[in-house]
């Protein structure tokens, strides 16, 4: 909920950006950041601090303003970060509501959610933080359009898109409190779409997955796949075709556990993605590259 707080005020101060690529956070090497927000002709920049563990606002004008990441309800938070804000006058309005979650409290009223370890959140920010380094890899060898590294604060999971550069059709949306116009915007166009989730729902551990997003094939609930879709060959081993989300998925624990956790991941995303552009027939020869000696 604390970094709902904190991407929805990027997203209300920044531009629109195809594929909401305007809200997310990104890694950093000390946790996670908004990067630049504009104000008018002032900027600043919001940052979680997962090794001081402290909110961090810091200004364009040089001032800086923060406080310490520990137990507190959503409500503390939100309103500490936004008092930070006006003392470095900084106006922004956000609809206080979290979003793509079954139970939304307004953060203004949620005095529920109140934990923060700080062990844990350490943990998930390194976890974060060597993903991000195996998903630039990834996202070196492709010559098409493709995302950085996105975390996306709404389903709480860092993710690498390709794109074949071919439009989608039009999402049905119905994804439970998230405006359908939000998943047609990001769904706009043919997606190939890697990422970490730490887990929850369908999958009760943390995970890496890989979906597609075409003519040929959906994730979405009413697109049918294509034939032989769920039993293409895909690596390592422990990788498997989840029926229920419509992804490939690779627990985190076989990662981890492996000889080589780079080149492990590495085989699930190159993978994954062969799978999708080979039978959403993208232009591979075109979009695709050797990696680059180093």
């Amino acid at each position: 909920m604390w970094t709902q707080v904190v991407g929805k005020i990027r997203m209300a101060l920044s531009p629109m950006v195809n594929h909401w690529w305007q809200v997310p956070l990104y890694v950093t090497w000390h946790g996670l950041t908004t990067s630049t927000i504009n104000c008018g002709t002032r900027s600043f920049q919001i940052d979680f601090d997962f090794l001081g563990h402290e909110l961090q606002i810091s200004a364009s004008t040089g001032a800086m303003r923060s406080f310490a990441l520990q137990p507190m309800t959503v409500a503390q938070f939100y309103r500490q970060t936004t008092a930070l804000l006006e003392e470095l006058g900084v106006e922004v309005k956000i609809w206080p509501v979290p979003v793509e979650i079954p139970e939304r409290i307004a953060f203004s009223n949620d005095h529920k959610h109140a934990a923060y370890d700080p062990e844990y959140a350490g943990r998930f920010w390194r976890i974060l933080l060597q993903a991000d380094r195996v998903f630039q890899e990834f996202r070196a060898r492709f010559l098409g359009k493709v995302s950085p590294g996105h975390f996306f604060w709404g389903g709480f999971d860092l993710a690498v898109t390709r794109f074949s550069g071919r439009t989608a059709p039009q999402h049905p949306g119905g994804i439970p409190n998230v405006g359908d116009f939000v998943m047609r915007e990001a769904y706009s166009h043919e997606v190939s779409s890697a990422g970490f989730w730490p887990g929850g729902g369908a999958i009760d551990e943390a995970a890496f997955y890989s979906y597609s997003y075409s003519y040929s094939y959906s994730y979405a609930y009413a697109y049918p796949e294509p034939p032989g879709f769920r039993d293409h060959p895909v690596e390592p081993e422990a990788a498997y075709y989840h029926a229920q989300l419509g992804e490939f998925i690779l627990p985190y624990e076989a990662v981890r556990a492996a000889p080589n956790p780079d080149e492990t991941l590495l085989r699930f995303l190159e993978s994954t993605y062969v799978a999708a552009a080979t039978l959403g027939k993208w232009e591979r020869s075109a979009l695709e590259r050797e990696p680059a000696p180093r």
